[in-house]
């Protein structure tokens, strides 16, 4: 976490204490200890006579972030400059956010983590790589493979992705599979890349080169059940073609060293 936000950023503050002719004081709900002031002509647009016709103590707000002195410590916020759209995505993100901090806690129990340790040394690392705590649930929610495949390791990642599949609901998911193809025969690379190529009809199904013999089948679908069917069908169609010209096909939904 920044130690102060940045021009321009929204941010999602709790009114802390009204000056009638003035503005209102903000606590910044992110950056722990940070208070900010929307001054009276930043409140709304037009002119405003009662500040209390717009927010009042204890309420949550976003803002922007207009101005930032951090010699002074100062943080000069505006309300007026939030558009409705902005603010309702903001919140809902800051929301997700709050729901991925506790899903995370509940990772550190089941895999036997040090709490403050995890949040200190692993959140940062999915943050960084995937844009926020809940972007990493919702990718692991998406894709059962995409921390492994981005480089995390270690016993809590099955668990991180066990809890993004009970609890977030995506888009859509992904999911991946191999086989392996030998088909020593004159003509072995074309009766390959037949087999490969009748499943490969949109985007919802797709094959990449691995590496002889392997090849990975990718699967996109509105749910788990619905991709593990269409990629094993998938898996299925190839095996049948390529031992149907003599040669061998094995399917792994996981590669074996």
């Amino acid at each position: 976490m920044r130690e102060y936000p940045e021009v321009g950023e929204l941010v999602v503050c709790t009114v802390k204490k009204i000056m009638r002719t003035h503005g209102a004081f903000v606590y910044l709900d992110e950056y722990e200890g940070l208070e900010g002031f929307i001054h009276i002509s930043e409140v709304a647009s037009g002119w405003v006579k009662y500040i209390r016709d717009y927010v009042r103590e204890g309420q949550k707000v976003v803002c922007k972030v207009i101005n930032v002195d951090r010699r002074k410590g100062r943080i000069d916020l505006s309300l007026k400059r939030v558009t409705e759209s902005q603010k309702r995505e903001k919140l809902q993100q800051w929301k997700n956010e709050i729901r991925a901090r506790k899903l995370f806690e509940i990772v550190c129990e089941r895999a036997g983590l040090d709490r403050e340790k995890a949040f200190k040394e692993i959140v940062p690392e999915l943050i960084d790589t995937y844009g926020s705590l809940y972007g990493a649930f919702e990718e692991a929610a998406m894709d059962d493979r995409a921390l492994e495949e981005d480089g995390f390791t270690g016993p809590w990642v099955e668990e991180f992705v066990k809890i993004a599949q009970e609890n977030i609901v995506p888009p859509y998911v992904k999911i991946h599979g191999y086989v392996i193809l030998t088909d020593p025969s004159p003509d072995g690379v074309e009766h390959i890349k037949e087999a490969l190529t009748s499943i490969e009809v949109d985007d919802e199904v797709q094959v990449q080169y691995v590496g002889a013999p392997r090849y990975r089948i990718m699967v996109k679908a509105d749910n788990y059940k619905e991709a593990e069917e269409k990629l094993t069908s998938a898996a299925k169609r190839v095996i049948e073609i390529i031992t149907s010209y003599g040669g061998e096909g094995e399917y792994q939904r996981r590669l074996k060293s």
